[in-house]
């Protein structure tokens, strides 16, 4: 038995999940799965969406429903949503998740490499909600969060696009968390640190960082994509209902 919660009102919840095939994002979606909720996710990786899909039926799971999309295609993007309310039911949770933490320096942007920066970690995000509001809207209830990072608090240098895009996370929520609220939807965000996932592995990770996160951190161990899954659970069950417009640091006590 799991020394973690259970949350009954998630059972047969209806949840949205982007980027949902890997990272943090697969780990959300296999929560929500745990908890008996009825989950939809996107991610630009067809193939890894529907591998993780299988693996989570083949053990008993609720399966669920994976469906191909590039969230810098907001046309398409809201079509998706609207098919995934179709299958499933009118969405009650939101997870706006998919996002794309590449390095680069100031003096190498160009204003395209800028705007694709924005479309991945940012604009989708704003969109997203605007889908799915209505539904809530008719219900009475809705959760969405939104995915930041500590990074923008810390200043990291090397992603000003990643950076920039998170810190506007922050206003985006307080913003919307006050004009949806009096219809009964919260918004928040949950802030991860530094999370260890597959990318961070393969990509970024040395033991020159790792050091670095232990110094800083007043847990001394490396946060793992769980870690950020139980809040986000937490922040899409009714245990949560008087908490909106809010960010939930998940960062080890980094900043």
């Amino acid at each position: 038995m799991s020394r973690y919660a259970r949350y009954p009102s998630l059972q047969d919840r209806v949840v949205f999940i982007s980027g949902g095939a890997s990272g943090i994002g697969a780990v959300l979606v296999e929560a929500f799965c745990d908890q008996g909720a009825k989950v939809a996710f996107v991610d630009i990786d067809e193939k890894s969406g529907i591998e993780l899909a299988e693996r989570l039926a083949s053990e008993g799971k609720p399966k669920p429903l994976a469906l191909p999309c590039d969230v810098r295609d907001i046309p398409a993007y809201q079509r998706t949503i609207a098919a995934a309310a179709e299958a499933l039911g009118p969405i009650a949770a939101l997870v706006n998740n998919a996002a794309r933490d590449d390095r680069h320096k100031v003096e190498d942007l160009t204003p395209e490499y800028w705007d694709d920066c924005l479309a991945v970690n940012l604009r989708h995000h704003v969109f997203a909600a605007q889908a799915v509001i209505p539904g809530m809207k008719a219900a009475g209830w809705g959760s969405i969060q939104n995915l930041g990072s500590v990074s923008w608090m810390r200043g990291r240098d090397g992603m000003i696009g990643y950076t920039t895009s998170k810190a506007a996370i922050h206003g985006m929520t307080r913003v919307l968390a006050r004009e949806v609220g009096p219809d009964n939807i919260r918004v928040n965000s949950v802030v991860p640190g530094g999370v260890v996932t597959e990318r961070q592995n393969r990509l970024w990770r040395t033991p020159e960082l790792d050091k670095s996160l232990m110094d800083a951190q007043c847990l001394k161990r490396r946060l793992v994509p769980e870690d950020v899954a139980r809040m986000v659970l937490w922040l899409a069950a009714d245990d949560s209902d008087g908490c909106t417009g809010q960010a939930f640091l998940v960062d080890g006590g980094i900043v």
